[in-house]
């Protein structure tokens, strides 16, 4: 092999060498790996949201809310937190929503009112309706058994005088939602009497006229309903309008047993 040969040999062999090795450093195949650090985890907190949509009046309950995470640089200072309240039943108990809640929507306390809070009778009322106290008597045995949440029918007594000599007594009307007794606006466990001076009912402003007129001219009794007859589609169909009654006491009637009272005795 003469000399010549052995050079071009030899610069053959250094340029698949420098290849090689342009190749391998293309590839990467020198360069360290280096592992990505995993970005910091993001600080959650549990804040209290609507399990379903909840509508205005409408009663809390743990079973309607429950706990779902959320970033805590975006907890507003309304929202209620798990940190604060502990569980769903603190968080709902004895509360009513105010402004409606869509389904997964954080609640916060504008929301919804307590039940000592001011604006909270006006909270439980459905669309449309006015909430009417009716004077009771506190000595009535049977008034006790009328709670928050029952439902009465409102029986107007006209007195006998010289156009009726007999007197007169119509149930003006029906099914109506007792809201509260005297300060109590709802039924505590176990809790079987409620015994007050005032009944405060949901009407529609049209009966809320019509039991003021009532109340002025006539004797008025609420009679307690059964559970099995609590259909309030059929409220506004017995609802008469009457006038033209005379002042008189207002009694609480259950199955038969009656108390009344003049208005100035239960003042």
């Amino acid at each position: 092999m003469n000399t010549q040969r052995l050079v071009v040999l030899g610069l053959a062999l250094v340029a698949a060498g420098g290849a090689a090795f342009l190749v391998r450093g293309m590839l990467g195949g020198g360069t360290p790996k280096v592992e990505a650090k995993a970005a910091p985890a993001m600080p959650m907190s549990e804040v209290l949201v609507a399990e379903t949509n909840l509508v205005p009046g409408q009663a809390l309950a743990a079973d309607r809310v429950r706990w779902e995470k959320w970033p805590t640089a975006s907890v507003d200072p309304s929202f209620i937190t798990h940190d604060s309240v502990g569980s769903e039943e603190a968080a709902v108990k004895g509360t009513v929503v105010r402004t409606p809640i869509m389904q997964g929507q954080p609640i916060n306390h504008n929301a919804i009112v307590h039940g000592d809070a001011s604006g909270f009778m006006a909270a439980t009322l459905g669309e449309g309706m006015r909430a009417i106290s009716i004077v009771i008597s506190a000595e009535a045995g049977a008034g006790g058994f009328i709670l928050p949440n029952d439902r009465v029918d409102v029986i107007a007594t006209r007195r006998p005088d010289q156009t009726l000599p007999r007197g007169s007594a119509r149930t003006i009307i029906t099914n109506l939602r007792v809201l509260a007794v005297d300060q109590t606006y709802r039924q505590d466990k176990d809790q079987r009497t409620v015994v007050g001076k005032t009944a405060t009912v949901e009407v529609t402003p049209e009966q809320a006229e019509l039991i003021s007129a009532a109340g002025t001219t006539g004797a008025l009794s609420l009679a307690l309903r059964p559970l099995s007859e609590n259909n309030v589609a059929n409220n506004d169909e017995a609802t008469r309008k009457r006038r033209g009654m005379t002042d008189g006491p207002v009694s609480i009637i259950r199955y038969g047993m009656a108390g009344a009272v003049s208005r100035q005795e239960s003042q």
